[in-house]
This record gives C-alpha cells, structure tokens and sequence, in this order.
C-alpha cells in the first residue's frame, strides 16, 4: 500500500507544472554549481602545485650566502585544496590560500579570494553547498505544503480514508513520493559529482578518504528526510494549504536566511576577537620584551658554558651566534604559540557557539558536518597552519644550528646549494575522518534528534491529521 501511494504521489508531482518549473531550476542551479566549483578546484589546485613547485625550486637554487640569510629569504607554502571544496568551499575564501614562512614571523596567511569580490559578488556566490542547504529546502517546501492540505480541500482526502488506508501508511507513501521525486531531481547532479570526484582525485587532500563523501551524501540525505517529515506534519495539522505554505515559509527563511547570521553575531559576541591591530600591538609588545629575552640568553649562555667546559664564548668549538639566533626564535615561538594560541581558541569557541544552534535551526549542525567533511572548515585550517609552523620552525632550527656548528670565529661564513637540499619539500597529510567526526560529535546528535523527532512529529501528525 506505502509503494502504491508513493508512486501515485510521484506521478502527481510530474503531472504538477509548478514541479517541472522547479524541479528545472534546482537541477540547472545544481549542476552550474557543481561545474563552477570542479573548475575553481581544478583551476586552484593547478596554480597551487605550480606556486609550490616554483618556491621550491627558488630556494634550492639560492646563492652561497650565510644560513641566517637563506632562512629571511624564505619560503611559500600552499594549502592544498579538498576535492570535496568543489562542493562546499567553507571559510577558505575567507582564511587565506598560502603563508609566508621565514625567520623571526610567524606570518598571516595570505591571498584571500573574497578580500577581491564585492560585496555583491559574496552575497550572490554558489556553491554546491549552498544548495542543498537552501534551494533543495525551499523546493520541498514548495513541492509538500499541500501534501494533505490540499487533498482535505479537495475533499479527496476523505475518499482516500474510506478505502481502509491508515493514515500512517499514506504519510509514508507520501513521504517515499516526494524522496523519489527529490531524488530524480538530483540524480544528474549526483553523477556529475561523483565523476568529478573520481577525475580530480589523484594529489588531493581527500583523494585517500573517499569515506568523507559517503558521509558527506549522508548527512544531506537526512537533512532532506527530516525536512520532508516536518512539511508533512505540518502539512497533515494545519487547516488550510496557505496556512501550511507561510508557516513551512517561515520555518525555511528562519533555518536557511537567518539563523547562520544570527549565530554568527551572537558568537562574536559572546567570544569577541581583537582587530588585527590590537593582536599585532600585544604580540609585539612580548616580541619585544628585552628584559626577559636577556635573561633567557644569559641563561642559555651558562648552560653552553657549562656544557663545553669553558669560561667564555670565544673558547666555545662551536658559534654561539647560532644559539644565541635560535634562543631568539625560540623566544618568539613561544610568543606566537601564545598569542595564535589565544585568537585560535577564541575561534574555536565561536565555532561550538554555532554548532549549538543547532538545537533550534538544523541546518547550522548540516552545514558544520559538511564543512568539516569537505575539509574547509576552521579546526582544519588550524591544523594546516600549525603544520606550516612547524614546518617553518624546523627550518630555523636547522640554518641556524649550521651557523652553530660551521661558522669560525671573526671569518665570514657561507653555506651552498647542499645545506638548502638538506631542508625537505613541505609535505602535509589531512586529518583522519575520525578526527574531523570527533569535532563535530555535537553537531551529529543534533541532526540525528532533529530527523528522529521530525520522523515522529510526521507520523503523529499524521494519525490526527482531519479529513475535512
């Protein structure tokens, strides 16, 4: 009985002009999404390796020059892209694609592709994401509100009832119909994506965890069955179709429009961020600290001498303007751990600030989930950045521990091309979808309490649902 309402629904739906309008629209807008984004990954991801190659090789074909030189010349390093950014791109318009890593700095990240759009461009941007999460809602708005309503008006509703069938059953024939249905539409889009995928995957920051996807598709799937639910209950308890079209309207620009801006004001305001000035004018004021940065190096110096046996630098077999230059990175290491640290943190907060609300708007815990399977998301951002800084602080070890041990007392020293090879090309792996999943633990639950209730509300509404 479920199967034969479901294709009677479905076949309505084909029969209904407003269905073929709009099932039109998502599927031209998904698929011109999907293609816009393969192009920007693919165009990206090009000038990315092309970018990394080329500073690799600008710092391998350095001159002879002092090791303290080579490590203020510097390098790039380039955040790979994720495959799965072609459909949400997240915050990385917004992050920062590269970072400059030399001595002494800890750089911000650079070349932000929304710092050059205008403001309508960033209004009117689309993305995959940005489908699903609100065109794909407003069409089973549009293609449900009526899903019970309308037949009550009809008077078919009753005639339906009246031949035995269960309320229960005709919410999930009906249910099953408009899946079906939304599922048609999206067919051509999901093979599109799928090949994408499978084209682009090779060298990608996902390319080794297709599971991300698998996920990703589910975690739409039931965005898309908890709001199918939730337009048929309301559907099957109002007494009007336009009263269940401007309640099921409201509902949509409440949880699509409104609530990812309302989260995002609330937790600026709850965590607030210093401007980059004032992070710059703090982190400048402990960079210079000479006080503390004299007391570390007499201290440094007493161990050395200790060490080596001696009672002054000059009888030292090694240069102590090495360590002294590495004692001064270390100092500021612990300055950028501490300040980065801070506005990090500050960051993660407001980020668990808008997964709590998904409590009353799900699409807030879908669009956290999804960032985070794509792999544009903050938390890994951070772990990109904290591994370019690594990366960065293990180059200075390694120039200025050459000064340390090479460098002659009152000669000049020049280090060649083999010191240079001697510093591995940047390489950096992805977190693991556990690791991404274990962030987004909340945010999971909610989506999952939401389609659970959803499924019950329809169900219930449902059995009480009038026939007249």
């Amino acid at each position: 009985m479920i199967s034969r309402i479901a294709r009677k629904e479905l076949t309505e739906m084909f029969r209904d002009g407003r269905f073929r309008l709009l099932a039109g629209m998502v599927l031209v807008i998904s698929v011109l999404s999907l293609a816009a984004g393969w192009q920007n990954y693919s165009a990206l991801s090009r000038q990315h390796a092309t970018a990394q190659s080329a500073t690799r090789t600008q710092w391998l074909e350095q001159d002879r020059k002092n090791p303290h030189s080579a490590a203020h010349y510097g390098v790039y390093a380039f955040k790979p892209k994720s495959q799965l950014a072609m459909v949400d791109t997240g915050v990385d318009p917004y992050m920062g694609v590269a970072v400059w890593l030399e001595a002494h700095k800890q750089n911000d990240f650079k070349f932000r592709p929304a710092q050059d759009r205008t403001a309508v461009q960033r209004f009117g941007e689309m993305t995959g994401a940005e489908v699903l999460q609100v065109f794909l809602p407003l069409f089973i708005v549009l293609m449900t509100f009526s899903a019970f309503s309308g037949e009550r008006e009809q008077g078919t509703l009753r005639q339906v009832l009246s031949l035995g069938v269960s309320r229960r059953d005709l919410a999930l024939g009906k249910a099953l119909g408009v899946s079906a249905a939304l599922g048609l539409v999206l067919l051509p889009a999901t093979v599109m994506a799928v090949l994408a995928l499978a084209w682009s995957a090779e060298g990608g920051l996902v390319s080794g965890d297709p599971v991300r996807g698998v996920l990703l598709g589910g975690v739409y799937l039931a965005y898309f069955a908890l709001l199918i639910a939730v337009s048929l209950a309301v559907s099957a308890r109002v007494k009007s179709s336009r009263l269940a079209l401007i309640g099921l309207l409201t509902f949509w620009f409440a949880n699509s429009l409104v609530a990812s801006r309302a989260a995002s004001d609330l937790s600026g305001w709850l965590y607030p961020t210093p401007s980059a000035i004032e992070f710059q004018k703090a982190m400048d004021a402990d960079l210079n600290n000479e006080a503390d940065m004299r007391q570390r190096l007499e201290k440094r110096r007493a161990e050395v001498l200790k060490q080596y046996q001696v009672d002054n630098v000059d009888a030292l077999p090694i240069a102590f303007s090495g360590i002294s230059m590495q004692e001064g990175e270390e100092h500021g290491n612990e300055v950028f751990d501490k300040h980065y640290g801070q506005l990090f943190d500050r960051y993660e907060q407001q980020n668990r600030v808008y997964q709590a609300g998904g409590v009353l708007a799900p699409m807030l815990a879908v669009r956290a989930v999804s960032m985070g399977l794509a792999g544009t998301d903050f938390p890994q951002h951070r772990h990109f950045a904290r591994a370019a800084e690594q990366y960065r602080r293990d180059i200075q070890r390694l120039m200025n521990g050459d000064i340390a041990t090479n460098q002659k007392p009152g000669q000049t020293y020049l280090a060649d091309q083999a010191l240079w090879a001697s510093v591995p090309d940047f390489q950096y792996t992805a977190p693991s979808t556990s690791w991404v999943l274990g962030n987004y633990t909340a945010s999971l639950f909610v989506l999952a309490l939401w389609t659970v209730l959803a499924l019950v509300f329809m169900v219930r509404s449902a059995d009480v649902a009038r026939a007249d």
